[in-house]
């Protein structure tokens, strides 16, 4: 309850802090918008040269992009780390961080979150809710549960391979990060996994498992059949390898040594 509590506070000072320059709000969240309508027009660009791409319809792309923009967002909501190697260690400011009697990570989280990206929930809905008309897609009264974990489980995926990477600052507290990297390969759990050879594949699936932020979850409402498997897996994933992510930063931690040193 400790740690429920203080998530609620620190989102009420957030949220106070965020509403003191609300046309500061609405720009960002406009910007966040326009970005996510660019790669759905790239995707319609390229699809008006085909009609499939791997097997793949247009309105079956356009799900799988609306379905990862859900967990994206909730990912780019509370796990805005992508500063952290420079803010936290090379600045020092994980000291401060340490002198406070609760969970390093917890409070990193807490200090970076971004809650106007939760916008992207309801962009990814409408998208999800467009493309499945367009394909007359079946839905069970499980479902809306299902959509709710899948999409929980890929923002779990998502944020352990972040986390995993901020904690390498922990041995080498070099300005230099391939967070931007990692960001740009994210991209490619956007589409079907089947449209990459087999090695991206794998890497995809179980070294960074983009894949399951997007196709992977969504192939089970899109009716694919030969990835359920994969599709059910989604949670399994994201909390194992979020609770490695973990292990990995608790492990740093006891490594850190302090700006000065």
């Amino acid at each position: 309850m400790f740690y429920v509590t203080m998530f609620f506070q620190y989102m009420s000072q957030y949220m106070k802090t965020r509403l003191e320059y609300r046309a500061d709000l609405v720009v960002e969240m406009l910007s966040d918008f326009l970005n996510q309508t660019v790669n759905l027009v790239f995707i319609l660009v390229v699809f008006g040269h085909t009609q499939f791409l791997s097997g793949w319809s247009r309105d079956e792309i356009i799900f799988i992009y609306g379905f990862f923009l859900i967990p994206f967002a909730l990912f780019s909501s509370f796990f805005n780390i992508w500063d952290f190697n420079d803010r936290y260690i090379v600045k020092g400011e994980m000291d401060r961080i340490l002198t406070r009697p609760i969970h390093s990570l917890f409070q990193v989280i807490l200090e970076r979150m971004e809650l106007e990206s939760l916008f992207g929930v309801v962009t990814g809905l409408v998208i999800v809710v467009y493309a499945g008309s367009s394909l007359n897609l079946a839905i069970t009264w499980y479902d809306p549960l299902l959509f709710i974990i899948f999409a929980i489980g890929g923002a779990l995926a998502y944020a352990a391979i972040f986390i995993a990477i901020a904690s390498i600052g922990f041995w080498s507290d070099a300005k230099t990060s391939i967070m931007p990297m990692m960001y740009n390969i994210g991209n490619y759990g956007r589409y079907p996994v089947d449209i990459y050879n087999k090695i991206i594949r794998f890497l995809l699936t179980w070294v960074l498992p983009f894949a399951f932020v997007g196709v992977y979850p969504a192939a089970y409402f899109l009716g694919k059949k030969e990835w359920y498997a994969f599709s059910f897996a989604t949670p399994l994933i994201g909390i194992v390898f979020f609770t490695l992510a973990i292990l990995i930063w608790n492990r740093g931690i006891r490594k850190y040594r302090g700006a000065g040193n």
